[in-house]
């Protein structure tokens, strides 16, 4: 039988949005032949629904819009994700499951066994974990449906296990001879590749095809990228759905030929790609058309109204140069260059006098004192308050351009250069926002080469460097990148790394420091294993042991 994948990108709460999607995606799969396809986990509903679930009205609008869907896709079958009651007995309200429609009904239901608490997930918070599984006969085969973690626990590829139960196996084991798994899998750097070793190892140790649809899109600092995937039991890829992008996929269950659609190669255009999916359905899905970037004339905004341009489009993108009194007329015109290469609109706002007016009002409360960071926190926060002016004039969300490496050490002004409704590159280093700046380049030349060439400054002070206040980049991120993402310890990092102790030290009193401002930061968009926001849960009122 020809079997389809349907790779959409849901919208959380969207019913009748998601309900369309899939109705339309089964019509196409039945005018091209196949006989089921298949969708993403809670698709319905969208995934992470988070407390949503808690809301009666939720539950019923997943099985009003899952029998809706049944009726209008009699000619196919459908199996999707939705939330379905659960017994009272659980302490847990609801159950992540999935759904079989046939002939304009629910013939058959499977809930999911296993519920991620790490990382960014929080199922058990939300749901009840189901008692037992069945196989369901289709097409000749004994078909084994798992939902995303369901899959994720297979002895032969984890050192460590983190459940006692394998489903897979057991379902297996019953007799399962095709694997199933309906998934909403966030992106980071290498997760595509861990995703698909780890479904080629459960498809060779267990002899079985497996066949995984994946959620595309982004839903709040998550992004999905699809990226769909059937493998023979020796473990090839027959059929592959396209990466970052909603995608059709079809596949032959008996023959175990497929459709290999182009993937996205490369660190740089793979996290690029992701953080522009992000932005767009986060400006969409909340809401706005419009973004607004404060441009500096330094790499990160520049990065930040690229993204932004390619999200949105360019006419959907105000870049505004802010100069101060120690602003360089190098960097003013930098912006209004990119501002230019990018075809956004540009607008240029001197804070001077709104910087003189403030200290003007503090003179006689400051007396005495010699001026220090507080001066310089004043003209990021009268920036600040001009972006928001513009924001609530025109309707249009705030991008904020700090990196990875600055919200880390706490390089960056709560009510400031933090301001803002999403911060699109607080999850990339300030190594790796180089290196996707010259890939951005690579495309088409919008970022100016001063921009590029430059040392990094704040430019709040005569002659300001990053270099005055911070280690090198290159030194800055090895050391978040251990310490962060990997837990480990000033001891360890310094004798790895050969760095000196007490310059690694240093760095994460930084970091443990500028906790509370990570958690007053807007939403980021996650690109890597371990991003700061909800995926990383630390107490602010806290005496860590550095």
């Amino acid at each position: 039988m020809r079997i389809a994948l349907g790779q959409i990108n849901p919208t959380v709460g969207d019913f009748a949005g998601n309900a369309a999607k899939i109705v339309a995606f089964a019509h196409r799969a039945q005018a091209a032949g196949a006989g089921l396809i298949l969708f993403p986990e809670l698709s319905v509903c969208g995934y992470p629904p988070r407390d949503l679930v808690e809301r009666a009205s939720f539950v019923v609008h997943n099985r009003e819009t899952v029998e809706r869907i049944a009726a209008e896709t009699r000619s196919i079958a459908v199996i999707c994700g939705l939330v379905t009651p659960a017994q009272a007995e659980t302490g847990k309200s609801v159950m992540n499951s999935a759904a079989l429609l046939k002939d304009g009904k629910v013939v058959f239901l499977q809930s999911k066994m296993l519920l991620p608490t790490y990382d960014v997930f929080d199922e058990m918070r939300n749901f009840a974990p189901a008692k037992s599984q069945a196989l369901f006969p289709f097409c000749g085969k004994q078909m084994a449906l798992t939902i995303c973690e369901d899959a994720w626990n297979d002895k032969h590829f984890w050192n460590k296990r983190l459940y006692t139960f394998d489903p897979v196996e057991a379902l297996i084991h019953a007799g399962g001879n095709f694997l199933l798994n309906i998934s909403a899998s966030p992106f980071w750097l290498g997760k595509r590749e861990l995703r698909q070793n780890m479904l080629a190892t459960i498809a060779r140790n267990h002899k079985v095809p497996v066949a995984m649809v994946n959620q595309v899109g982004g839903n709040d600092s998550l992004v999905f990228d699809g990226s769909s995937l059937v493998l023979d039991p020796a473990g090839e890829v027959i059929a592959q759905g396209k990466s970052f992008e909603e995608d059709l996929v079809y596949f032959d269950s008996d023959q175990l030929s497929g459709e290999v659609h182009e993937q996205m190669e490369g660190e740089e255009a793979s996290a690029y790609a992701a953080l522009v999916l992000g932005t767009r359905d986060y400006v969409r899905k909340c809401g706005f058309r419009q973004t607004i970037v404060g441009l500096s004339g330094g790499i990160d905004s520049a990065l930040t109204a690229v993204i932004a341009a390619d999200a949105v489009g360019p006419e959907n993108v105000i870049g505004v140069g802010m100069p101060g009194p120690y602003s360089s007329q190098g960097s003013i015109d930098d912006a209004r260059a990119l501002a230019e290469n990018l075809g956004i609109r540009f607008e240029l706002l001197c804070i001077t006098e709104v910087f003189e007016s403030y200290k003007k009002t503090l003179q006689k409360v400051f007396a005495g004192r010699k001026e220090d960071v507080t001066e310089e926190n004043i003209q990021s926060r009268a920036r600040g308050t001009l972006l928001m002016a513009l924001s609530n004039k025109f309707g249009a969300i705030v991008l904020s351009t700090g990196n990875k490496s600055e919200l880390g050490v706490g390089y960056c002004t709560l009510y400031g250069d933090m301001v803002g409704g999403l911060a699109v590159i607080s999850d990339v280093p300030k190594t790796m926002v180089y290196r996707l700046s010259h890939y951005v380049n690579s495309r088409r030349p919008v970022i100016p080469r001063a921009t590029l060439e430059k040392p990094p400054s704040a430019e709040l002070r005569p002659d300001q460097k990053d270099s005055d206040t911070l280690p090198p980049y290159e030194t800055l991120d090895a050391i978040l990148e251990d310490y962060v993402e990997e837990c480990h310890q000033a001891e360890q990092i310094a004798r790895d790394r050969g760095f000196d102790l007490e310059l690694v030290r240093r760095v994460i009193r930084m970091v443990e420091r500028s906790e509370y401002k990570r958690q007053q930061a807007a939403p980021g968009i996650k690109a890597s294993a371990k991003a700061f926001g909800y995926g990383r849960r630390f107490p602010i009122a806290a005496k860590p042991d550095v």
